[in-house]
């Protein structure tokens, strides 16, 4: 199957072979439609500075939902397309701080037991040696950054991406996760703000709640109190602000430790929070709901 309009790469080939009746087809297809029929418009400096994303991820059966796939696309293009990304993502938890390969190299597959035809998709983005040196220079000289050369973007990266942005046209730098002390990733955002004033799009990329082993496999209809109220306290806290509840949440969260046995999907968001031009603002709920009983609660901080 050919998608229409789609340029003429590596990642575009391999998703040529996504079958017809696949829900991510589907979605390329409505996603080239868009783009034909209004091109995404590009940020310039009169727009702004960007704002930072919180996002939920999901894992590869993300490509299976539509409703969720269909929100993460339109709020990519609600924004200004950036012209660089970088994404701080639960699955690359490394200290001293890390970025990805700056040159185009294979994703991670960081998942098992899905269909194979994940294990062949491919998101081959341009090279971000620009975006690389715009962080460095943020980083004080006593941080030292390693570039990891043979590691690409993760499954916390590259999957709601390729949904987002699936032409994979914009360059893409992941940043390692190097503490889940709030504090400091509050801080680490805060040196990173001033990529959003160069048309840079900030991400930290987790999930609201992500208690895995408390899933009712066969009732996943349900969502667990443990995830609603978990959910509910993040929203309010959000919605004043408040950034000292949100830090507390492992002592102050209902629901907590079943919503985060571990807690790297939530911490991400003080990355985020911290690139905002005011973190203890409010912020705008991008997405909300449940998937498999957990809470895909995403946002945008101004």
């Amino acid at each position: 199957m050919t998608q229409p309009h789609a340029p003429s790469t590596t990642t575009a080939a391999a998703d040529a072979l996504i079958p017809a009746q696949h829900p991510f087809a589907a979605h390329l297809h409505r996603a080239a439609a868009a783009e034909l029929a209004t091109p995404h418009r590009v940020w310039t400096p009169e727009d702004g500075a960007l704002p930072s994303l919180y996002l939920s991820h999901g894992a590869p059966m993300l490509f299976e939902m539509t409703d969720w796939m269909t929100q993460l696309h339109g709020w990519a293009r609600a924004l200004p397309k950036p012209k660089a990304i970088l994404i701080v993502s639960a699955h690359w938890e490394s200290a001293p701080l890390a970025i990805s390969s700056t040159q185009p190299t294979e994703l991670v597959y960081d998942f098992g037991g899905f269909d194979p035809l994940y294990y062949r998709m491919r998101y081959d983005t341009p090279a971000a040696t620009d975006v690389a040196r715009q962080v460095v220079g943020l980083l004080p000289d006593t941080e030292g950054v390693h570039e990891h050369r043979s590691r690409g973007l993760d499954h916390g990266a590259w999957v709601p991406l390729k949904i987002m942005y699936p032409d994979a046209d914009i360059p893409v730098l992941q940043l390692s996760m190097p503490t889940h002390d709030s504090t400091r990733l509050l801080a680490l955002g805060e040196r990173l703000r001033a990529l959003r004033e160069s048309g840079v799009l900030v991400i930290g990329s987790g999930y609201m709640t992500h208690g895995l082993p408390f899933i009712d496999w066969h009732n996943l209809d349900k969502v667990p109190g443990w995830s609603s109220e978990f959910d509910l306290w993040a929203a309010d806290a959000l919605a004043r602000g408040d950034v000292e509840e949100l830090a507390r949440f492992r002592s102050s969260a209902p629901g907590m430790p079943y919503a985060h046995p571990t807690v790297e999907h939530f911490t991400p968001l003080f990355v985020a929070l911290g690139a905002a031009t005011d973190p203890s603002a409010p912020v705008t709920t991008a997405i909300d709901g449940y998937a498999l009983g957990l809470a895909k609660r995403s946002f945008q901080a101004a």
